[in-house]
């Protein structure tokens, strides 16, 4: 038997009752003829304008997160590479220190045999009837040569203890030459500073005696200058009036007359026939060269004339082609105009009684605008 007393889905009546909420919302905002008509809807507009500056800042502030985050992590980052250089110097410092003390030449177990040194710990030291057909009775980390090996051992712990101190008088050492070598850099700047300061005031005390010098050469050529002047003016003045005592106009000399190139009237005495003879002359020649002028002018004249009556006459002979063409063009364009209605006249009339019969009723218009998608 089929249970009928299950519980009712409520999930999917309420997403149908949201989404009908939503579409009667939608509905009232978009058939309102209010908002449709008179204008946008503001209040949306200022909610995405209030989102979008909203969003604006989350971004800014975002940005400067991740720039702060970008700053700490190349701090990190530094700060790690610097470590591990430090790291990886104090390692190979290590490393050599341990090779010089615990890995020379002569403290290995064939020494002997290779650098054909003696005294190395080894099995020589022991009898050697201690030793059987195998020859591997004694072992390292055993009894047998304890003491040599600790003779060995402990002078092996001074080489190594020597070499440290040696190593730290060394560091000692060069911290003192470094620290010196430092206070010698630092006196030698303030040495160039106070040099430097020396210099400049040197410098600003030669350009001060180098303007004060130029201003005293200005001031003594203007000097000069002015002296120079003041002697000309008084020579003008002085030739003037020498000119003036033994001038013509005082001395009336009758020679002044001839030689003046102009005319004086206090000396005038008329006119001589040689010169108004020329002047009558001249004006003769005057007359023949305007009368020449007028001629030319004339022919001139009367060569533009005609030159332009020419012209005319080819022009309106263009204009009346160009009329001639112009209607003709024109009646080619009618015939071709009537054309072109007679085919509009024939397809409207075609779509007419042959297209557009079956005309929609009002149902057709009321299925439109029902929903607002």
């Amino acid at each position: 038997m089929f249970r009928l007393d299950l519980p009712v889905d409520e999930t999917a009546m309420k997403a149908l009752q949201r989404r009908r909420s939503a579409e009667a919302a939608r509905q009232k905002r978009i058939f309102n003829t209010r908002n449709r008509v008179m204008g946008l809807d503001l209040q949306t507009l200022e909610r995405q304008m209030a989102e979008r500056r909203e969003r604006v800042e989350i971004e800014k502030q975002r940005d400067v997160a991740h720039d702060a985050l970008r700053v700490c992590a190349d701090e990190m980052l530094m700060r790690q590479q610097r470590e591990e250089e430090e790291r990886r110097r104090d390692l190979a410092r290590d490393l050599v220190e341990y090779r010089a003390t615990q890995q020379r030449a002569g403290d290995s177990r064939d020494a002997d045999l290779n650098c054909n040194r003696q005294g190395a710990p080894g099995v020589n030291a022991l009898a050697p009837e201690s030793f059987g057909p195998a020859s591997m009775q004694v072992f390292q980390g055993e009894g047998v040569g304890e003491v040599e090996r600790r003779s060995v051992q402990m002078e092996v712990n001074e080489r190594t203890l020597r070499a440290q101190k040696e190593e730290r008088d060394r560091q000692k050492e060069e911290q003192k030459h470094r620290e010196l070598l430092r206070g010698r850099e630092v006196l030698q700047q303030d040495l160039r500073a106070v040099q430097l300061d020396v210099l400049e005031t040197e410098c600003r005390r030669a350009a001060s005696i180098a303007l004060k010098s130029y201003n005293q050469a200005q001031a003594e050529e203007k000097l000069e200058r002015e002296r120079q002047d003041r002697m000309r003016r008084e020579g003008e003045g002085l030739a003037e009036i020498q000119h003036m005592v033994t001038s013509d106009l005082l001395t009336e000399c009758p020679e002044a007359a001839e030689r003046a190139p102009r005319v004086l009237p206090d000396r005038w005495k008329g006119m001589s026939p040689s010169q108004l003879s020329a002047i009558y002359r001249q004006r003769e020649e005057q007359r023949a060269e305007r009368e020449r002028l007028t001629q030319l002018e004339k022919q001139r004249e009367k060569a533009w004339g005609l030159l332009q009556l020419q012209q005319a006459r080819q022009q309106v002979e263009e204009e009346s082609s160009v009329r001639l063409m112009e209607k003709e063009r024109r009646a080619q364009l009618d015939c071709y105009n009537q054309q072109l209605a007679r085919e509009q006249q024939a397809r409207q009339q075609y779509l007419r009684n042959e297209i557009y019969t079956n005309r929609p009723t009002a149902r057709y218009f009321t299925q439109f605008s029902t929903s607002s998608r």
